[in-house]
C-alpha cells in the first residue's frame, strides 16, 4: 500500500456521485491484456498500452507498470543515461524507491507514493536506479512510468523537473466511503492535483474496497483509460470484468465507473488499484521512435542528430549515455 493513504476514508473530502438522469456514462469500447518484458537493465516491466491505437491514447503514448515484484538482495536494477524529447515522462512509486538524476539539474528519490514529473521538452539526458539501500536489501517494487505528448508548440519547451511528495497528492474519498481517490494531477469535482501539466489530463490512482463502487464525472473533451494494477472488478455501465494487467479504453460521456469484486485474493485483500487517466486529445502527427517523440520524421532525425552532438545535455564525467526508452 503506497504511502498517501488515511484510516478513515469518512474523514476526506468526498466526490459527490454524478447523477444518472443528467449525465452520460461511458461504455467500455476495448479491453486489453499488457504483455510482460524487460526495460532499463533488466527490470520487469508490462507494457499496458500495447496493442491500443495512438488515437485511443492521445495524448498519452506509452506506459509501463514496473513490477510489482519482490527484489532479493543485489537484484534491483535501473536504467542507464539515456536522453529523452518532445514528451514528459511521470515515474509513480506505489512501493520500494527509485532515484532520479537528470542532466537539467533535476532528481530526487521517490518512495511509496511520491511522484516525478519530467519535462523532456527541447532535450535532457536522464538515468534512473535504485538506491544503494534497495540493492542491498532487496524488496518490493511496484510503480508505473506513463508518457505524455506535447503539442508542437511545446515539443522544444525548457526541460524542467516536478517533485510531487505523497503528501502533496490530493486525497479524496467516494460519496459512500468505499474508495480513496488521489488526484496527482488534474481536476475532479473542484478538487485539483499538484501535477503541472503542459497537456490537460487528470491523473487519478484509487483504491476501492472489496465490493465498492466509484463513479466519477469526467470531462467529455477527455479520453478515459482505466489500468487496473492489481486487484479484480469490472468497469464501465456495461460491467466488462477487468484483472491486473489489463487496460479499458471507455467511450464518450460525462461520467465513469469502475466497481471492485467482492472476493479478493489474499495479496489484493484491501482492496482494487486502478490508474484513471484522460486527457484532451493533441490530434497532431506522432512520430515516435526510442526515446524521441517529434511530429515529422524529419524531426526525428534531427533529435537523433542533436544527441550525438551532445546538445541534449551532458552527463557527470565517466558515465557513458545510452539511447533506449
Amino acid at each position: 500500500m503506497p504511502a498517501s493513504t488515511v484510516a478513515d476514508l469518512l474523514t476526506l473530502p468526498r466526490i459527490a456521485t454524478p447523477d444518472p438522469t443528467t449525465t452520460r456514462s461511458r461504455t467500455v469500447r476495448s479491453v486489453t491484456t499488457a504483455p510482460r518484458g524487460i526495460e532499463g537493465e533488466g527490470f520487469p516491466v508490462r507494457r499496458a498500452f500495447a496493442g491500443v491505437s495512438v488515437a485511443e491514447l492521445d495524448p498519452f503514448l506509452h506506459m509501463d507498470q514496473m513490477g510489482e515484484v519482490e527484489y532479493a538482495p543485489g537484484e534491483p536494477k535501473g536504467t542507464p543515461w539515456h536522453p529523452h524529447r518532445g514528451f514528459e515522462t511521470v515515474t509513480y512509486m506505489i512501493d520500494g524507491q527509485m532515484q532520479h538524476s537528470d542532466s537539467n539539474g533535476g532528481g530526487g528519490l521517490i518512495g511509496g507514493g511520491d511522484t516525478q514529473w519530467m519535462t523532456a521538452g527541447s532535450g535532457i539526458l536522464h538515468i534512473e536506479t535504485p538506491p544503494e539501500s534497495l540493492v542491498a536489501s532487496g524488496g518490493l517494487f511496484h510503480g508505473f512510468q506513463l508518457w505524455v505528448n506535447l503539442p508542437a508548440h511545446n515539443k522544444f519547451a525548457a526541460p524542467r523537473y516536478q517533485d510531487i511528495a505523497s503528501s502533496h497528492v490530493a486525497l479524496l474519498s467516494s460519496a459512500d466511503g468505499g474508495a480513496l481517490i488521489r488526484l496527482i494531477a488534474g481536476e475532479i469535482g473542484g478538487h485539483r492535483g499538484p501535477g503541472s501539466t503542459h497537456t490537460p489530463i487528470t491523473l487519478i490512482h484509487a483504491t476501492l474496497h472489496p465490493g465498492a463502487t466509484l463513479t466519477l464525472p469526467w470531462r467529455p473533451d477527455y479520453n478515459a483509460l482505466v489500468y487496473a494494477l492489481g486487484g479484480h472488478g469490472t468497469v464501465g455501465t456495461d460491467h466488462r470484468p477487468l484483472r491486473d494487467g489489463q487496460l479499458a479504453v471507455l467511450g464518450d460521456g460525462d461520467s465513469l465507473s469502475v466497481a471492485a469484486g467482492g472476493h479478493q485474493d489474499a495479496r489484493h485483500a484491501d482492496g482494487v488499484d486502478v490508474l484513471i487517466l484522460g486527457g484532451q486529445p493533441i490530434r497532431e502527427p506522432v512520430a515516435m521512435y526510442g526515446p524521441f517523440v517529434m511530429n515529422t520524421r524529419e524531426e526525428l532525425v534531427q533529435a537523433f542528430e542533436d544527441y550525438q552532438a551532445g546538445r541534449l545535455g551532458v552527463i557527470p564525467a565517466g558515465r557513458l549515455p545510452h539511447v533506449g526508452s
